[in-house]
This record gives C-alpha cells, structure tokens and sequence, in this order.
C-alpha cells in the first residue's frame, strides 16, 4: 500500500464520521480514541480545539516544534435530489479518474485531508520529523470559531503549517480579513384574496462555490435572481408574495438555490408565465460562461395558509434584497488580480413576521472591512430592522522575510525542479487569528489540490497528493 493510499484510508475513516459545523462531539470524539490509540498525548479546549502532541523522531527530540494546523468542520452542501442526511451519514469517497467527488455532496477534503494527511505523518515510523503538535480548530467554516477562542499556552510551536489551502505548489503567505453581518428586517402579513392561482419560482444548477476564492468568478447568486425576476412579477402584475427562500446556512457559501411561492389573480397567471420564460432566457444570457447549468422553473403550487405580505412590506423586502451588495467591490491596485474587498449575500428567509439575511463581507484593508459592515448596518436601519456584526476576524499580512517562507521555497525548488508560486487569498484563514493569539508565530498556509469546495461539485486532485506529501515530509526533516 502507497503512502497517498495510506492518507485516503485516514480520510475515508473522517468521512465516516458526521462533522458538520457546530456538530462537534462526533469528530472530536474519534480524534481523542485515535491519538489515545497512538499512545499521544490531547488536550481540548471550552471550544474543542484539539492538540496532540507527537513526539519528534529519533535525532529530532530537541529539534523546535512544528505545528500542523487544519479545522475539523466541513461545509455541508447536497444537490437537491439528494437524500443524505449530514446528522448521520458517511460522506461518500467515489474515484474518478484522477478525481475523488462526493456523492452529490461535498466531499469534506476542505479540510479532512488536512487531518489525513496529519494523521498519516504521525504514524509514520519511517518518517523523521521534529516534536509535532496537531491544531485541529473547530467551527471554522461558519466564523473560525475556534481560532476566535484560541488561548495563549494552548500550544508551544512558534513554526506553524496550515493545512487548509486548495492548489498544491502555491504558498499562500496572506489572507484577507472579513466579518459576518446578521440582519432582519420587520414585515406584515394580510389574508390573501380567494380565488388566486398560486406558483413556484425556483432558481438552481448554480455552482456557487467559495465566498473567498470563487467571488471573482462572478457564479450568480440564486436569491440576486430570485429577487430580480419577482420585482419585475410586481411591476405587471398584482404579486402576492407567500415566501421567500435561499442558501445553505453557510456565511462562506455562495447561494445556489432560492424558491418562492406566490399568488396571482387568474387574469395574470399568462402575465406571469410570459415574464418568467423572458427572464430564463435573460439569466441564461448573463450566465452564459459562468452558469451554463442555470434552472428557472414555475410550476403550479397548491393552496397555502392563506396569508401574504402586505404590497409595502414586500416591496421593502424586494428593495433590500436588490440593495444588498454581492461580489467584488474592489480590486487591490498594490497585487495583480487580487480582490480586496467583496461581499457575499449567503441565504435569506422570510418568517412569521421578519424576513432574516446573511452575509460575508471580506477585506485585506481593514478600514474597507469596516465600511462594508457599516453599510450593512445602514441598509438594514433603512429598511426599519436591526443589524449584529458577529465572527470578525483579522487580514493576515504577507511577510517576504519569513524564515519559513524561505525554507519552503528552496525544498520545494530542489525537490520538484521548479519554483512554487507565492500568494495572498481573498479568502479568510485561521492563520490571522492565529497569529493575533501568538505574536510572532512564522505561519505558511498550504495544501494537495482541491476544486470547488463547499460545493456538491468539490474534487480533490488525487495527483496532488504524492507530491505535497513529499514536499512536507522533506520540509519536516530539514527542522533538526
């Protein structure tokens, strides 16, 4: 058995285990009997960070530690014919080709692998390595919660290696900072008329994807759709909106499907029919490149409860949602092609008498980052509701002198006869938190190849990992 077979037994073995974020006790659980298991000693934390301790091999006792660092939690996205359960189920591994994918859903290698990987470097007994402590963080994927809370002393390395970024040869040395706005927005309900014909608009076949890394490539945003096409409902028509729907739950996930339901007098259901086919083929033609699997279905719905927003609340509601902002705000004049500051309009529902948002704002200029939560705040006051600024979390800021850096680059460059390429991400990684809790820790983030994550679509590069195994292993042995 190779050594890339060895870490995909360890990842399969994860993916047995339910990890959705904030279901925490199963994950942590398995890790304690495994390192238990190895004879390593663990220590958890009030938020269920996990540290294992592994000692360094024979020649390396006295070497300094190095910290391997990935999150337990996963991102749990399904198609919407799947029937998996993410409370109970095992993610599925299914190999093709070159490929590892769930089935039709994600596949948990952001950031199961990382673990694997972890696991597999530590029980290793061929391998020679400096003392290890594995930082597995919980509650990443919905605001780093457990980097949030991590406490000095917690671990002792001052070398620490993230495990969590997705394209292996590339050495992320800085991240952007961002936060999460939760807003509401008061609404009023009325009986509806008798006698309406009542509808399902339903927006999918987007690949959404990362709010972080994907946000440049411009994937529609479900409920940005949704809303556009049910104004446009209320200009020629006397729409009755019922309910209004979209996203997974996920801060960090683009949304790719919405559903609305509505009622219509009888004389306007030709109106609407008309309206929705012109604006199928309008989203289709904007979409073109980025979402050729795009879905705009109307079908008839049975009769509900009877009630509606009242025409004002549901233009309030309307406006807001085309006022929120989505996508890349500004791009950095300083690096080429990196965006600065973005938002991401992840889910919205309408309740009983509110109507609730989600959002991610993300920045490397933490002035900007402000200014994006302020206009959140601003947006949901003019619309009469309140608005909470919640998971903050600082830029990491990319140091050209690092050590670490410096070491990196000339291994990888004699081992694979080709330099690795040296960047900072629009996305947010633990590593500014991190380095926030501990002054001075030399951080470099990097990883086997993985696409589309938080996406049912999420591949790992099963080629991939033979060389980032390599690379780390020798990187490992170079502290002595």
């Amino acid at each position: 058995m190779s050594r890339t077979d060895n870490i995909l037994r360890f990842f399969e073995g994860i993916n047995r285990i339910p990890r959705k974020s904030g279901n925490r006790e199963p994950i942590c659980r398995y890790l304690t009997d495994w390192a238990h298991n190895q004879g390593f000693s663990l220590h958890r934390d009030g938020t269920d960070n996990l540290v294992i301790k592994v000692p360094g091999s024979a020649g390396y006792e006295k070497a300094p530690i190095v910290v391997l660092q990935g999150h337990s939690d996963m991102v749990c996205e399904k198609t919407p014919d799947s029937d998996h359960d993410f409370t109970k189920d095992a993610v599925k591994c299914l190999v093709e080709g070159d490929w590892m994918r769930g089935d039709n859903t994600t596949l948990g290698a952001d950031n199961g692998i990382a673990l694997a990987l972890a696991m597999d470097i530590a029980t290793d007994s061929f391998l020679a390595h400096p003392p290890l402590e594995i930082l597995l963080t919980s509650d990443e994927e919905i605001g780093l919660i457990g980097a949030n809370n991590l406490e000095e002393g917690f671990i002792e390395g001052k070398i620490l290696l993230n495990l969590d970024s997705e394209d292996e040869g590339i050495f992320t040395i800085g991240c952007a900072g961002g936060a999460d706005s939760i807003f509401s927005i008061p609404l009023k309900k009325e009986r509806l008329p008798s006698g309406m014909a009542y509808f399902k608009l339903t927006i999918g076949g987007l690949l959404g994807g990362h709010s972080g890394m994907d946000i440049s490539l411009n994937h529609g945003n479900a409920l940005k759709m949704a809303g556009r096409i049910l104004a446009s409902l209320c200009e020629k028509t006397e729409l009755k909106l019922i309910s209004l729907s979209g996203g997974s739950g996920a801060s960090n996930a683009i949304c790719r499907d919405a559903e609305a339901v509505f009622a219509l007098a009888s004389t306007e259901v030709a109106v609407c029919h008309t309206l929705v086919a012109e604006w199928r083929e309008v989203l289709l033609s904007e979409l073109k490149s980025s979402d050729p699997g795009l879905t705009v279905v109307l079908e008839d719905e049975k009769e509900g409860e009877g009630s509606c927003l009242t025409d004002p609340s549901r233009n309030i509601l309307l406006r807001t949602l085309r006022l929120i902002p989505h996508g890349v705000e500004k791009v950095s004049s300083d690096i080429e092609d990196l965006v600065e500051t973005s938002s991401n309009l992840a889910w919205m529902e309408v309740r009983k008498d509110s109507a609730h948002f989600l959002t991610s704002q993300r920045s490397s200029v933490m002035s900007e980052l402000q200014d994006m939560n302020l206009r959140m705040a601003d947006l949901a006051a003019m619309a009469g509701g309140e608005c909470e600024t919640v998971n903050k979390y600082p830029s990491w800021q990319p140091d050209m002198s690092s050590p670490l850096l410096q070491r990196c680059k000339e291994i990888y460059t004699e081992l694979m006869k080709k330099e690795p390429i040296v960047e900072a991400i629009h996305a947010g990684l633990e590593c500014g938190l991190i380095g926030d809790t501990y002054p001075g820790m030399d951080m470099i983030s990097i990883g086997p190849t993985i696409k589309h994550p938080h996406t049912p679509e999420e591949r790992l590069y099963l080629p991939s990992l033979e060389p980032f195994r390599d690379f780390l292993v020798a990187l490992l042995a170079s502290f002595k």
